[in-house]
């Protein structure tokens, strides 16, 4: 516990946990264990076996899949980059099925893990908590159906626009919604995956903003310079 506590506020700072009943968020802090990444490094891997609930406290983790851009043409199709203070990787906790992507860090990332034995021992003790962790699946759920009706209805600028917005407030998981992550560990190309446009259409996107003073562009990075004013743009 005494390697967790200088993650306490940050931990604090999500909207899921600070919600939790002291029991539950006592009980994972009890059984969770620190893991430090280095930038690229695999946290875990499509197929895998479950390995537990996690909280990222710093860094960023990227979650992926692969794609055939053309014949013999593999790519990585980045599905969300996640910043501070995320739990996530609960979906395997109730099914108890492997992995469906692969996740890695994006930058240099500390995360809590919850082992998967020592969680399910838990919850079987004390399954009134069930019902907790579905809320943080429900939260995902619900942000999935957002993104697939904003992909299929709105401009490619638009799309651009609210995912940077929501990257850089933690998909909503902040306790304070003020609260904002001003660099994102991600590539022009791996946005354009991201939202399903092309690198060409993300770059004009990225160039328009970067004129507006909104965003600066870094190499592997991009940075929010007014969060108020690109999500006002994009409402």
């Amino acid at each position: 516990m005494s390697s967790i506590t200088p993650y306490l506020p940050m931990l604090r700072a999500g909207r899921w946990f600070a919600q939790l009943p002291e029991a539950f968020s006592d009980a994972l802090l009890d059984m969770a264990k620190l893991r430090q990444l280095q930038t690229g490094d695999a946290l875990f891997l499509r197929g895998g076996p479950p390995c537990g609930l996690y909280a990222l406290v710093r860094g960023s983790i990227r979650v992926s899949g692969l794609v055939e851009a053309q014949q013999e043409d593999t790519r990585e199709a980045l599905l969300i980059l996640l910043t501070p203070p995320t739990w996530f990787a609960e979906i395997s906790v109730f099914d108890g099925s492997t992995r469906t992507h692969d996740a890695h860090a994006a930058e240099p990332s500390t995360l809590l893990q919850v082992p998967h034995e020592a969680l399910q021992a838990w919850l079987h003790t004390h399954p009134q908590h069930w019902r907790d962790l579905a809320l943080l699946m429900a939260d995902k759920l619900r942000m999935a159906f957002v993104n697939m009706e904003e992909q299929a209805v709105l401009p490619a600028a638009v799309r651009v626009m609210r995912r940077l917005v929501q990257m850089a407030q933690g998909y909503g998981q902040g306790a304070d919604e003020g609260r904002f992550r001003r660099t994102l560990a991600i590539t022009q190309e791996q946005l354009a995956l991201m939202i399903g446009v092309s690198r060409q259409t993300t770059n004009q996107i990225l160039n328009d903003l970067k004129a507006r003073d909104l965003i600066r562009v870094h190499r592997g990075a991009l940075e929010i310079l007014d969060l108020t004013a690109l999500r006002d743009l994009c409402q």
